[in-house]
């Protein structure tokens, strides 16, 4: 029976995708090179900063210097304006307190750099009281590898077929069935259904309150 909740962030939890955006177009742009709109930053995102600033370059341009150079100044400015247009998606901040009263541990765990997600967190949910908070340190691989999952799972003292991972990409779903858990798709995300389907989504929620009819159904 599913015991804990562990969430993806970015498109998951929050809609973060308008200043992720803008912190890339403002480094490509003083370099003349090509910007992105949010549908095409949308495809982008989900394997760390660093992967997104080379897929938001040119592959002529994807030079390890130039990637160095606007990783640093992109991510400088990105920790600044953090949440300038970032917000939770409509129902996250209700469904965080309904799964708390029930007694279910949450956690978080992000390819975002840790320090970020830890902020961000403190910022977009500071009533949420997550277990743990977690986000790309060095220590462990990226998702999909399952290492840290399997880490947050031994620190929850539950096994991971006993915990839901709800996550909106290809990367969330893949780490979910690496790790062993419940693989549960966050429809309203970034990419949609048909990629969540298509990575093993077990089920897909369209709105982030359906996800307590499956926890009424599994008690």
């Amino acid at each position: 029976m599913p015991s804990a909740v562990i969430f993806d962030l970015d498109g998951t939890l929050a809609d973060t995708i308008e200043d992720l955006a803008n912190s890339l177009n403002r480094s490509l742009a003083a370099r003349k090179l090509p910007i992105h709109d949010f549908p095409a930053y949308k495809m982008m995102v989900g394997n760390g900063f660093r992967n997104l600033v080379i897929a938001a370059l040119p592959e002529d341009k994807r030079q390890e210097a130039l990637v160095s150079e606007i990783h640093a100044e992109a991510s400088d400015w990105y920790a600044h304006h953090l949440v300038d247009a970032t917000r939770p998606y409509p129902g996250v901040v209700d469904l965080l307190a309904a799964l708390a009263e029930k007694g279910i541990p949450l956690a978080i765990l992000s390819n975002k750099p840790e320090k970020l997600v830890i902020s961000m967190v403190e910022s977009l949910f500071p009533q949420a009281g997550f277990a743990f908070v977690r986000g790309e340190t060095g220590v462990f691989p990226r998702k999909p590898a399952p290492d840290q999952a399997q880490d947050l799972a031994r620190r929850l003292g539950l096994p991971a077929k006993d915990i839901v991972y709800l996550g909106d990409s290809d990367v969330d779903m893949m780490m979910a069935r690496n790790a062993g858990m419940i693989a549960a798709g966050a429809g309203w995300g970034f990419r949609g259904a048909a990629e969540l389907t298509a990575s093993g989504a077990e089920f897909i929620v369209q709105s982030p309150l359906e996800i307590l009819a499956h926890f009424d159904k599994w008690r």
